[in-house]
């Protein structure tokens, strides 16, 4: 009975997890408002780790496909075959093994008596050290100037990778979602 009790806080610290943590940097002496065009980093997505599990063609699709919508929403367009881009975009995928630790304390503590009188009586104390493994993945979205070949803008959001099962439909939702977040940072206020 006790361990599902202690389950309860455990449950709900996952979940405050499971909310996207976004992040944010740029360049502030860029105006923004210059850059019209756009087109692919080579390679357009990077993984990190370079794990073949995590390796696939249908989320690069997905990523470059929500990506090239949500620029175009923000006025950016794709440069032509033969024009010059004012920006190259590069993602990237990176997943990171993190651990969290939880310990229990069960026993009250407390002790009574008077030391000159008897002395003390104390309720046993120990505590309980659990390891919780998950992994936390992140979507991060560069915006390098072609001018100078620099970085310019950089957005991610990271959150706790669900083992749930997800059909085709609904990972490539996520996916829009994951890059709406991101590049709704974009341009810089």
């Amino acid at each position: 009975m006790n361990a599902r009790l202690l389950l309860i806080p455990l449950i709900a610290l996952l979940a405050a997890c499971q909310s996207p943590r976004q992040q944010l940097d740029y360049d502030q002496s860029r105006d923004f408002s210059v850059y019209r065009s756009w087109s692919w980093q080579e390679p357009p997505l990077r993984y990190q780790p370079d794990d073949a599990r995590l390796v696939s063609d249908l989320t690069e699709q997905r990523i470059r496909e929500a990506v090239a919508e949500q620029l175009d929403q923000r006025g950016l367009r794709p440069a032509g075959e033969t024009a010059d881009a004012d920006l190259r975009v590069q993602a990237w995928m990176i997943l990171d093994d993190r651990q969290h630790q939880i310990v229990t304390h069960y026993g009250s503590g407390f002790a009574w008596g008077h030391p000159w009188r008897g002395g003390y009586m104390a309720a046993p104390v120990y505590a309980e050290s659990r390891s919780i493994d998950y992994q936390v993945g992140t979507l991060q979205i560069d915006l390098i100037d072609t001018r100078d070949n620099r970085l310019v803008w950089r957005g991610s959001s990271s959150q706790v990778v669900s083992s749930r099962t997800l059909s085709p439909s609904d990972r490539a939702g996520e996916v829009r979602e994951l890059v709406r977040q991101v590049l709704s940072q974009y341009p810089p206020r």
